[in-house]
């Protein structure tokens, strides 16, 4: 009988340690800090991935947004010199350059200490674990979450709101929150909510629905809005997206026609069409 126990054991002391080689290890491997300027934030491992390779945006390269740049970069340069500084929510328009921003901040200011966290709304929820990650570090960190909406009832919704005001745990002094959305107030609206909204005397009491969702974006410090560019303003990011990658011509007559005819067939004049335009214009007529 304690023979046959014995080889039972021996036999499952052979398989916890072929189980413990195929399955992760239960102690979390610290960050490549010094991999990358840039990390992506992989919610399912809960680990922080190096991104050696981001896209390399200069802040020079964004056009028709002069005054949204040099907002956000002032607030960006107070925090890169260890002064206070807001949690950004950039709104508006698509393909006016609010995620390029992000980019060419950190394309900018990496030598001087500045790091990116991409983080999808899935993992809002780790926000806590990626504070404890990064306090105390020299670098300045910016969380940046990229399109960001939500609908009723996701958990990242409640993580976030805690994280920017509210919660008992204090936020790192070296992160800030960068968030990137069409929708001003990161909720969709719908007609029953402004129903629900009363008028007493001369005053506007919004309904607790309107309330809430107003409440998550207005625990942003800096509000930036982005709005469709005019056609001069779209004609003038082609121009420079052409010259960038090899048009030596100009704007003749023939280019500003087909990047007017290219805008009406997206349906959209913004700084990514623009792009795309020059980037098509440019592989047809640039010899290589």
């Amino acid at each position: 009988m304690m023979d046959r126990l014995e080889h039972v054991l021996i036999r499952a002391d052979s398989l916890l340690e072929r189980l413990e080689k195929i399955l992760p290890s239960t102690q979390p491997q610290p960050p490549a800090w010094q991999a990358a300027a840039a990390f992506r934030w992989d919610h399912q491992q809960r680990v922080l991935h190096p991104v050696p390779n981001f896209q390399r945006i200069a802040l020079s390269d964004l056009s028709g947004i002069d005054d949204q740049k040099q907002r956000i970069q002032q607030n960006t340069l107070q925090f890169v010199r260890g002064g206070t500084a807001n949690n950004v929510l950039l709104s508006g328009a698509r393909g006016t350059g609010k995620s390029s921003l992000v980019k060419a901040l950190l394309n900018e200011y990496a030598t001087q200490g500045l790091r990116v966290i991409q983080i999808d709304k899935q993992g809002l929820i780790d926000l806590s674990h990626i504070v404890g990650l990064v306090q105390g570090r020299s670098e300045r960190f910016i969380l940046y979450c990229d399109d960001l909406s939500f609908n009723d009832a996701e958990p990242g919704y409640q993580a976030l709101k805690a994280a920017l005001d509210g919660d008992l745990v204090a936020f790192s002094d070296n992160l800030l929150i960068y968030a990137t959305s069409n929708r001003r107030h990161l909720m969709p609206d719908y007609m029953q909510d402004n129903l629900a909204t009363k008028y007493v005397g001369d005053e506007i009491h919004p309904a607790e629905s309107v309330e809430e969702k107003v409440s998550l974006s207005e625990r942003f410090g800096l509000w930036i809005s982005f709005y469709p560019f005019t056609q001069d303003e779209y004609l003038q990011v082609a121009t420079h997206w052409l010259a960038h990658h090899g048009w030596r011509q100009g704007l003749t007559d023939e280019v500003r026609t087909a990047a007017l005819q290219w805008s009406l067939m997206r349906g959209s004049r913004s700084g990514r069409v623009a792009g795309q335009f020059a980037k098509d214009w440019c592989g047809q007529h640039v010899a290589k």
